[in-house]
């Protein structure tokens, strides 16, 4: 069962933000949803279009309640109420709020909030959620300030707030996604490297499409993005910064290095690098540009993901005769295998959380995203497809995006989310063709 989140949320980068007065807060009443496997009801939520304070905030005012209400209900752990079956109106933040009017619609949450716009142009957004049937406020209000080309990131934010207030988890809607824009045929695809927000808003092209691109990973801090790229004629793991978007090669092998993925700590990269008929797993020190190898069998070994503490390392390996995921020290060393059910196992990344790796699955013509704990116990599988690949971690561990392709001449590939219990699969929304999705931490 999950307790409240009483604690007010990081500051954004960009956005300042500061707890209301004193007199709106309160002890949290006792709504609640309780994540288990079973089947959830979501929870009925109305969220009001926000009060404009002037007439500058009127165009962010109703859209940044509905993006709120979206990113809430693309959980899949909430049900926004139907404005036109509202019967009180919120003419102003600091009305008494008519609990008997959203008790009538069976609202069990209330999210109010203003829009204003200072003297510097800036917008200020406050917030305040109410459980309906304790007819009280759950922990206090906030309020953020920010250009008004960050409405969206303000919306997130308040919809992250009442997410963690109300789950007790960590929220994940003010988040980045990169991923590889795909156009062109089946047989003859162009692509290149784009970042949006979580929810498909706001795509930016970060590299063009003159050579193949493949896996972005973020760093820590998701400020710098590991990729392959084929610009040299064969794959080099490439790290980009995403604010300057201009990119350097790593490693300076002349052999193929691929699969990379940043340390906990983002200081040093661990990739898979062939040698000869040998793929190995290699750790690269980025300061020193040092290179130590990790593993060293006769078997391709790839796709390795480092536990969140940096501790071990899980990876896909053939060297039992087929595809199966290894466990290892950070540092190289033994590995044991965690993976024993039928079929092929690949592309293991490790939950936030720790708890579980997440992985993709080939078993009689199908291809699955599952998790499993980190000794291999309790897999379960969460999806199934003609091909589903590549899975990402939301940042609190508890929602995983992948690429699912079509099959046939026409197969295109694009993004899904669903949640750890399998449930809530929903299609992100992407410009075109999409593939190999990384889920950026939550942006400070």
């Amino acid at each position: 069962m999950t307790k409240f989140l009483l604690s007010a949320l990081a500051c954004a980068l960009g956005l300042g933000l500061a707890p209301m007065p004193a007199d709106a807060q309160a002890r949290p009443g006792p709504l609640r949803i309780e994540i288990t496997e079973g089947v959830i009801e979501p929870l009925p939520v109305a969220i009001p279009a926000f009060v404009a304070e002037s007439v500058a905030a009127q165009r962010y005012a109703n859209n940044i309640a509905l993006v709120v209400a979206q990113d809430l209900q693309n959980s899949g752990l909430f049900r926004a109420i139907p404005k036109d079956a509202f019967i009180s109106r919120v003419t102003s933040f600091d009305s008494p709020v008519q609990f008997a009017d959203w008790k009538a619609i069976n609202a069990q949450a209330l999210v109010t909030g203003s829009v204003g716009v200072g003297a510097d142009g800036r917008l200020s957004v406050k917030f305040r959620l109410f459980d309906v049937f304790a007819e009280a406020p759950l922990g206090a209000g906030l309020q953020f300030s920010a250009s008004p080309e960050s409405w969206r990131r303000m919306a997130h934010k308040v919809a992250d707030a009442v997410y963690s207030r109300i789950t007790g988890e960590g929220g994940y809607f003010d988040t980045r996604v990169v991923f590889v824009s795909e156009q062109g045929p089946k047989n003859d695809r162009r692509k290149r490297l784009a970042i949006m927000d979580y929810d498909g808003q706001n795509v930016q092209f970060l590299t063009d499409d003159s050579a193949i691109v493949l896996a972005p990973r973020f760093s820590p801090n998701g400020d710098k993005v590991l990729y392959t790229s084929y610009a040299t004629g064969m794959p080099q793991i490439t790290e980009l910064d995403v604010n300057s978007v201009r990119s350097r090669s790593l490693g300076g092998s002349a052999n193929m290095s691929f699969a990379p993925r940043f340390s906990p700590d983002g200081r040093s990269v661990v990739y898979s690098l062939t040698n000869g008929a040998n793929t190995d797993i290699y750790k690269l020190d980025i300061g020193s540009g040092r290179q130590t190898q990790l593993t060293n069998t006769p078997a391709i070994e790839t796709a390795p993901s480092y536990s969140p503490d940096g501790r071990q390392v899980v990876f896909e390996s053939d060297r039992s005769g087929n595809q199966q995921l290894y466990v290892m020290p950070a540092g190289g060393g033994e590995a044991r295998r965690i993976s024993f059910g039928e079929g092929r196992y690949g592309t293991p990344v490790w939950s936030p959380r720790g708890d579980l790796i997440a992985f993709t699955k080939q078993n009689k013509g199908r291809f699955h995203i599952g998790v499993m704990r980190a000794d291999g116990s309790e897999e379960r599988l969460l999806t199934s497809s003609f091909l589903d690949e590549g899975p990402t971690w939301a940042p609190n561990g508890r929602v995983i995006m992948f690429t699912r392709e079509t099959a046939g001449a026409g197969g295109a590939p694009a993004l899904y989310s669903v949640d750890i219990s399998g449930r809530n699969l929903r299609r992100v929304p992407t410009p075109g063709a999409a593939s190999d999705p990384a889920w950026s931490p939550l942006l400070e």
